[in-house]
C-alpha cells in the first residue's frame, strides 16, 4: 500500500483537524489552577485539573468503647476501643494517591472548606485505637476517636476548543467527560462523653454521645469499673456505619470489561501519526504484546506500526471519543487493567475489545492546528512521555504532563 504524495497531504478534515502548522496560541502552560471558562493554550491540551462539584462533611466515630467509672476509679485511664468505622482516603479509582491529580483535588477540597484534610492515601484503621482520658467523675462514658468525614464529587477540567458567538474559535478550560467521587477526613479527635454532658450539636462528641444509647437499661444499670458490653443498638450502629471496601471504580466512570473476542470496529478511512509537535518521533506500537507504545522515528521500515486509525468515533460537547487501532499490529491501544490506577503506567496494545480501557478522549486545538491531547476514558489520566527520546514509553499521568509533553499532533499520512 504505497503512500503517495497526495495521501501524505491529506487534511484531517473529517476530525476538524487540518494538517496546517497554524497554532492557536503560544505553547506555555497555565501558571495556576484554572477555573471553568478560563483561557488555556495548546500546551495544556495534554493536561487536566480537578474541579470540585460538591462536598459533604459528616462527624464520624472511628473507634468507640462504653466504659463505666466508679467512685474509686476516677483518674487517668487508657481505654482500648473497638473499630467503629474505617475511612480510607480515595480519589476516583481509589487506592494509593500517587499522582498529582488526587493531591490537587483534595487540596482544593481543603481550601474550599477551610479544613485540614488528609491529602495522601491513608486509613483510620491504621491509627492506634487506645484512648487515654482523665475521668474526673464517676458515670457511664463513651470513650471515642472520631473525625469529620469529607465526601463529594469532582469533575475534570480539560483544555479544548470552543466556538465563540462570532464564529471564531478559542481554547478554554471546560468540564471534561470524566469525573468521580472522593473521600477523605480531618485529624482524629479523641475524648470521652457521658449521657448527661451538654455537647455542641453536630460535633464529633455529639455523634459519640448518640452511640451511648443513653435510654437503655445498660446505660442506667450499675456496673463494676471498666468496659461495658455494647448494647444491641451500639452493635447495629457499628455494623451500619462500617463501609464496604472501596470497589476501585469511581462514580461517573464506566467499568472496564474483560478482554473478549476481537471487537468489530467501525474505523474511519484516514490514517494518522500521533507525533511530537515539530519533531520526527511519533507513537509506535510494539510487535510484542508485552512491550509498550514508544516514541519511534518514522521510516520505510516502520511497518505501519506508527500508523493509527480512529475507530467507533463519537463526539460530545466538542470532545472526540475513539478507539486507537494500529495498522501495523492490528491491535488497540490500552492501559492494562492491573495498572489502571498506577501513575506512569505504560500504554500498550492488545486485541481490540469492548473495553473502556481501550477508549480515549481527544481534546483538539482550534481549526487550522493538528495539536491534540489524549485521555484514557476509564482511568481519566492523560497520555504523555517523560522525555523526548527514541524508545521512550508513552505513559499515563493523572494530571498530564504540565511541561507540555502531553500535547501531540494528529497528522494525516
Amino acid at each position: 500500500m504505497a503512500v503517495t504524495a497526495t495521501a501524505a497531504a491529506w487534511a484531517v478534515t473529517a476530525m476538524g483537524l487540518a494538517a496546517s502548522p497554524a497554532a492557536a496560541a503560544p505553547t506555555t502552560t497555565t501558571a495556576q489552577t484554572p477555573a471553568p471558562g478560563d483561557t488555556c493554550t495548546a500546551a495544556d491540551l495534554g493536561t487536566r485539573h480537578p474541579y470540585i462539584k460538591s462536598t459533604e462533611v459528616t462527624p464520624t466515630i472511628t473507634h468507640f468503647k462504653g466504659w463505666y467509672v466508679t467512685e474509686g476509679t476516677t483518674g487517668t485511664q487508657t481505654v482500648t476501643t473497638s473499630t467503629q468505622t474505617t475511612i480510607t482516603v480515595s480519589v476516583g479509582l481509589g487506592g494509593k494517591i500517587e499522582g498529582g491529580f488526587g493531591t490537587e483535588a483534595l487540596g482544593k477540597v481543603a481550601a474550599s472548606l477551610g479544613l485540614d484534610v488528609k491529602v495522601e492515601y491513608t486509613s483510620t484503621s491504621t491509627e492506634t485505637n487506645a484512648v487515654t482520658w482523665n475521668f474526673n467523675q464517676p458515670g457511664y462514658y463513651g470513650a471515642y476517636k472520631g473525625t469529620k468525614k469529607v465526601t463529594g464529587t469532582y469533575a475534570s477540567l480539560n483544555c479544548n476548543r470552543v466556538q465563540k458567538g462570532d464564529g471564531s474559535w478559542a481554547l478554554k478550560w471546560v468540564e471534561g467527560p470524566d469525573g468521580g467521587n472522593f473521600t477523605t477526613y480531618t485529624t482524629l479527635e479523641e475524648g470521652a462523653v457521658r449521657c448527661q454532658d451538654k455537647v455542641p450539636a453536630g460535633s464529633i462528641m455529639a455523634k459519640a454521645q448518640t452511640l451511648l444509647d443513653c435510654g437503655s437499661a445498660a446505660a442506667k444499670a450499675e456496673h463494676p469499673a471498666g468496659a461495658v458490653a455494647p448494647t444491641a443498638k451500639q452493635t447495629r450502629d457499628r455494623l451500619a456505619q462500617r463501609p464496604a471496601l472501596a470497589s476501585g471504580t469511581s462514580a461517573g466512570q464506566p467499568k472496564a470489561t474483560g478482554r473478549g473476542v476481537r471487537a468489530a470496529l467501525d474505523c474511519q478511512p484516514e490514517v494518522y501519526k500521533i507525533a511530537v509537535p515539530g519533531k520526527p518521533l511519533s507513537w509506535g506500537a510494539p510487535v510484542l504484546a508485552a512491550d509498550g507504545v514508544r516514541l519511534r522515528p518514522s521510516s520505510i521500515f516502520s511497518a505501519h506500526l506508527d500508523n493509527w486509525r480512529l475507530c467507533n468515533v463519537t463526539e460530545r460537547n466538542g470532545v472526540l471519543e475513539a478507539s486507537l487501532w494500529n495498522w501495523g499490529n492490528g491491535a488497540c491501544a490500552t492501559i492494562a487493567a492491573p495498572n489502571a490506577a498506577t501513575e506512569r503506567a505504560v500504554l500498550q496494545s492488545v486485541t481490540c475489545a469492548e473495553d473502556d480501557l481501550q477508549r480515549f478522549y481527544i481534546y483538539r486545538d482550534v481549526p487550522g492546528s493538528s495539536k491534540i491531547g489524549v485521555q484514557n476514558k476509564y482511568t481519566g489520566s492523560m497520555m504523555g512521555h517523560d522525555r523526548y527520546a527514541d524508545g521512550e514509553f508513552i505513559r499515563q499521568y493523572s494530571s498530564g504532563r504540565q511541561d507540555g509533553t502531553g500535547t501531540y499532533t494528529l497528522v494525516g499520512v
